[in-house]
């Protein structure tokens, strides 16, 4: 796959193209990010990238100029490609995106700087518009960085092992079981003696537990979307039914004194 960057700081994507998993995979030639410059296109003599908003109003606007002769720039590669602008206002970026995104063979993205960029780069360029959280940041490289770490582990080969990003967080819309690792008894607290057991199916079926466990009590909202077996089916019943328990037993330890008098 290959990532194209439109940005006015690329320097800033150097340290991902230089290290960990996307390093590795940069050297091994499974992904390819070119950056480009958009003051490279600006105008004037000063390269101008940004101007005043018509109407009034506080902050700059990048230009459409720029951008347009900056995508103009980029080589495109046989097979699908998306130009993709990062904005608060784009659809909210998840991992069921990222796994769709992997189909393409390449990847535009546009980082906005400033209040924003000129409406007809989006209405006239863009292909998606993503978000990646409901904050503001101060431009688009650091959520451009966090697309293509996510997009690009889930690229075969990429992780190693073939199920290595099948048991993360947020495939399927489950929250990944607890973890453990040696020694076995950390600060007095030990690992779940299942763990240690040797019996793969007991293992398989309590992290199976621990994952819609977690899931229902952190992110409930996810269960909504997750694709539960039959198998899934009574164990989210019954891990309801003990939350509906503890809850029951919570607020009628937390109301009023039934003994005391009036």
């Amino acid at each position: 796959m290959r990532f194209d960057i439109l940005s006015i700081f690329p320097e800033m994507f150097v340290p991902l193209m230089n290290y960990g998993i996307i390093g590795q995979a940069v050297k091994r030639g499974q992904i390819k990010i070119s950056l480009v410059n958009i003051r490279d296109f600006g105008e004037g003599p000063h390269l101008m990238t940004d101007d005043r908003p018509f109407g009034g109003g506080d902050g700059m606007i990048m230009k459409p100029g720029p951008i347009f002769r900056a995508l103009e720039s980029i080589p495109r590669v046989k097979g699908d490609r998306k130009v993709i602008l990062l904005t608060p206002q784009g659809q909210l970026f998840n991992q069921s995106i990222a796994r769709s995104l992997t189909k393409l063979k390449q990847i535009v993205l546009v980082c906005g700087r400033y209040e924003g960029v000129d409406e007809r780069v989006r209405s006239r360029y863009v292909d998606m518009e993503l978000s990646v959280g409901d904050y503001i940041l101060t431009g688009g490289e650091l959520a451009a960085m966090i697309i293509v770490e996510v997009v690009s582990r889930l690229i075969p080969g990429i992780l190693g092992g073939a199920s290595s990003n099948i048991e993360e967080s947020f495939e399927n819309y489950f929250l990944e079981y607890p973890q453990f690792t040696r020694p076995r008894v950390f600060q007095g607290e030990g690992v779940p003696s299942v763990l240690l057991s040797g019996d793969h199916e007991r293992v398989r079926l309590w992290r199976r537990t621990q994952s819609i466990k977690r899931t229902l009590e952190r992110r409930p909202d996810l269960l909504e979307k997750a694709h539960l077996s039959e198998k899934d089916r009574p164990i989210l019943e019954e891990l309801k039914q003990k939350q509906g328990k503890l809850s029951a037993l919570s607020n009628w330890e937390s109301g009023p004194d039934k003994n005391a008098s009036h």
